[in-house]
């Protein structure tokens, strides 16, 4: 059991390594966005000039920084989460919580979007589908990016879900444990 477990720890922090790179590069997203942005409204007001490829390319930007940054944030336990008990609990409820939250509704819910979004995207890829809009984008390549979020969500959420059982178990330490363990 050990030995699955040690297997099953490795496993996590191989997806907390994937997440936290793509979370690292994500971050220069919000850059881009913002310049094209900027210059998507300088040009549009400065200029009038106008493109619809480049507001369309803000809102890829946009949905790139959200959909590839769910399993960063989620590793950083960043999701918003009501605490009115939660915080009340002790560690060990609280990885329960976690635990049990992830196993019945994050890998379920994370697990069908990343499925059924997969066969939007492979139906944009071969019809090569375009936006609607005149110089629109090509729509398949953002469509890709719901399938890759939520595959990493998913990932994610299995990495977190293993991490519980270790502190469960007795064989990684808590949390709060970890953070004493620092100082």
């Amino acid at each position: 059991m050990r030995a699955l477990l040690a297997l099953g720890v490795r496993f996590a922090r191989a997806i907390d390594a994937l997440n936290e790179a793509v979370g690292q590069s994500v971050k220069w997203l919000v850059l881009v966005a913002t310049l094209v942005s900027a210059a998507n409204a300088s040009l549009r007001y400065g200029f009038d000039l106008s493109s619809n490829a480049w507001l369309e390319l803000q809102w890829y930007l946009f949905a790139l920084i959200f959909l590839l940054g769910a399993g960063y944030t989620l590793k950083h336990n960043g999701h918003v989460r009501i605490d009115v008990l939660y915080g009340r609990y002790s560690a060990r409820t609280q990885a329960w919580v976690d635990l049990l939250g992830g196993v019945f509704f994050l890998l379920p819910v994370a697990g069908l979007l990343a499925w059924f979004s997969w066969g939007v995207f492979a139906e944009s890829w071969a019809i090569q589908e375009v936006s609607a809009d005149s110089g629109g984008l090509l729509r398949w390549p953002i469509k890709l990016a719901l399938p890759l979020g939520f595959g990493l969500l998913f990932l994610q959420g299995l990495a977190e879900i293993i991490k519980r059982a270790g502190m469960l178990s007795g064989h990684l330490p808590f949390a709060s444990e970890q953070a004493e363990e620092i100082v």
